[in-house]
């Protein structure tokens, strides 16, 4: 139970929903600024600005899953109202604050780094990370039955990485029929796609095995689609990106081809809010627990 402990989530979409709801069925004190346009809130929540007052009574503050942008800015789905993340904000918040997002960019770590708040990303959790990769897998696989003439059954599909996404989406693809070949740049990653029945290769090889491809499913954030391999693609072939932004593949090449090449991060909270959203709330709410269990025995 999160009793006594005063929540306050700044922005967010339709998954940060999910997580208040948790934080309420867990009897923590929640207010939520941000949610303006929010049509039923429910007892237990109390809509507010964002305020240096708001912030100066946290225990926990919740951002989105990207915390903010270079300038602060959160992203609110449920606002018409701009909200940022201002020193003021973060110099406001209690010394005991713990700061919890998906994945903080720079300007989310300097900002707690300066005001020696304690910063959380819950995307770097396996546990976490794991579970998102079912909703990411499910979207890709969408996306790609929306932009071919062809089915994936029988089609030769290709996972550059093989992390937690990239393993998740490969069993996918297997699942469905498809010749999955795997790129990878350790060992073990390559005896482990071989004993799944996976097709895998070195990413060092990547040009040999280019031609051969109906579909590629990127996941690592570097530049590895390079124009040098979509000049050996296959015309029809359709790339979808996983990775975080800007992503791995050469986009301005491939629209010069006129390959189909597109940038998808986030997916879970595109295509299954709801179940992403209680993934993040069984995170948050554990690792809340847990540390208001370690300051105990302190």
């Amino acid at each position: 139970m999160l009793t006594g402990i005063r929540i306050v989530f700044l922005g967010g979409d339709a998954r940060q929903i999910e997580v208040i709801r948790k934080c309420v069925e867990m009897d923590a004190t929640v207010s939520a600024a941000g949610f303006d346009k929010w049509d039923t809130p429910g007892p237990g929540v109390s809509l507010e600005q964002m305020s240096v007052e708001l912030l100066s009574r946290a225990d926990v503050l919740v951002l989105p899953t990207v915390g903010c942008d270079d300038e602060g800015n959160i992203s609110a789905l449920f606002s018409t109202e701009r909200l940022q993340l201002l020193e003021e904000h973060a110099a406001a918040l209690p010394s005991g604050c713990t700061v919890y997002t998906g994945m903080a960019k720079s300007y989310l770590r300097g900002l707690c780094a300066r005001h020696s708040l304690k910063l959380v990303e819950l995307l770097s959790r396996d546990d976490v990370a794991i579970y998102n990769s079912i909703p990411t897998a499910e979207g890709a696989l969408v996306m790609a039955i929306q932009n071919t003439d062809f089915t994936i059954h029988g089609s030769t599909s290709m996972v550059l990485g093989m992390g937690r996404t990239g393993f998740t989406m490969a069993r996918a693809l297997q699942g469905l029929g498809s010749v999955v070949k795997v790129g990878v740049r350790k060992q073990e990653h390559y005896a482990r796609a071989e004993e799944m029945g996976w097709k895998p290769f070195m990413t060092g090889e990547l040009l040999v095995h280019a031609p051969e491809v109906d579909l590629i499913f990127n996941t690592i954030p570097s530049m590895i689609i390079t124009a040098q391999v979509l000049s050996r693609l296959p015309k029809h072939c359709v790339i979808i990106d996983l990775a975080s932004a800007p992503g791995g593949c050469d986009f301005r090449y491939a629209e010069k081809r006129g390959i189909k090449a597109m940038l998808a991060p986030g997916l879970p909270g595109i295509v299954a809010p709801k179940s992403a959203g209680i993934i993040m709330a069984g995170a948050l709410v554990q690792s809340i627990s847990d540390e208001t269990f370690n300051r105990g025995d302190e």
